[in-house]
């Protein structure tokens, strides 16, 4: 039987480990079978004791140890929103280097959360539903003017940014959703958290402190939310996160400025249903050709 794997980058921060054990475990129970919650990287440096005395699995031993006992055929379910390189690169090349090892191994990866061209309208449902939901946490006291325009609230969907056109591709298409999903209720504009210097990574638009500041200038008085293009928390989403800072500073800058931060993606419902149609249909494609398929 195929060992089905919800794999994501990894954090150093406990609560994104306990964040992809609470995802598996509800997927898990939604394709009644076995999901095992792994990460590529990074994680295994959390202390066991923050994890509920359970260290956390990455990538590579956790296919060493299945392998032993006699698993081969294995399925990751990607928390990646678009194609990165974890799951062109580095997922074929770990699964490479284990049977390199003596522990021969075949990887299938299902389709990412949002499949470019065709996209994923239930994810951008996902995002307007957080949207709305931190709007409503918002003081906005121009919603009494008579210009909807002017009471509609500023979204500014965020992201991790990417050296990757393609996955950068997957906020533009979110956002174009979200236009329309807005139904002039907000207005909808797009950050990323990081892009690399140079002009070759211009794609990546501005970063989130500079939305801010932008919005700030024109609009010293506006109400903004910040759309959370983001699975748990970790090093920029979450409590503790590089968002929350950057949204005080510019309240600092700014001291008319509203902020509020939208939920994550990993706290709807919504996203099991997803991630649940992604394992089935690659499992089925594996049956039609008795594994190994997309093997990597």
């Amino acid at each position: 039987m195929t060992t089905i794997m919800l794999v994501d980058n990894g954090s150093r921060r406990a609560d994104a480990t306990l964040a992809l054990r609470r995802i598996s475990a509800a997927l898990a129970q939604r394709l009644e079978r076995p999901v095992h919650p792994v990460s590529l990287l990074h994680s295994s440096k959390v202390p066991a004791e923050a994890l509920n005395g359970r260290p956390a699995d990455i990538l590579e031993s956790f296919l060493s140890r299945k392998a032993v006992e006699g698993h081969s055929q294995f399925l990751a379910v990607p928390l990646f929103f678009g194609p990165s390189r974890a799951l062109t690169k580095a997922i074929p090349e770990t699964a490479a280097k284990v049977s390199a090892a003596g522990h021969p191994v075949q990887v299938a990866v299902a389709d990412e959360l949002c499949p470019l061209p065709i996209g994923e309208p239930r994810l951008a449902a996902i995002l307007d539903r957080a949207i709305r939901t931190a709007i409503r946490g918002l003081n906005h006291p121009n919603l009494s003017r008579s210009s909807k325009h002017d009471a509609a609230p500023q979204a500014v969907l965020v992201d991790h940014g990417s050296p990757i056109p393609q996955v950068t591709a997957v906020r533009r298409w979110l956002t174009a959703e979200l236009k329309t999903l807005a139904r002039g209720d907000y207005r909808i504009s797009e950050a990323a958290m990081e892009r690399r210097s140079g002009p070759e990574y211009a794609f990546n638009g501005a970063l989130l402190e500079e939305a801010l500041a932008a919005i700030g200038h024109s609009e010293p008085q506006a109400q903004v939310v910040i759309g959370m293009q983001f699975i748990g928390p970790g090093r920029h989403a979450g409590k503790d996160g590089d968002v929350v800072s950057i949204c005080q500073e510019a309240q600092k800058r700014f001291p008319g400025l509203g902020v509020s931060i939208s939920g994550l993606v990993g706290e709807d419902e919504g996203l099991i249903d997803i991630l649940a149609d992604r394992a089935t249909l690659a499992l089925q494609a594996c049956d039609r050709v008795s594994l190994p398929c997309s093997a990597a």
